[in-house]
């Protein structure tokens, strides 16, 4: 069982992840992207704050959200 150091750690990494993702989608509707709930389900769901990082700077040039996971 995790401690209470271990449990604040697993919740402030899950909520970078959550701002991450809300970063990510805001970026796309901002830029009038098209996000098929697919996406926005696998960019929601994921908490690997490399990846969302990853697919925040492809956000920036995506010409199509499903261009985010292009190479993985």
């Amino acid at each position: 069982m995790p401690d209470g150091a271990e449990i604040v750690e697993i919740g402030q990494t899950e909520g970078k992840a959550e701002g991450k993702a809300e970063d990510i989608l805001r970026i796309l509707e901002v830029r009038g992207i098209e996000i098929p709930d697919s996406v926005r389900e696998r960019i929601t769901d994921c908490t690997d704050l490399d990846v969302l990082v990853t697919w925040l700077d492809r956000s920036l040039s995506a010409v199509r959200a499903e261009e985010l996971f292009v190479e993985e």
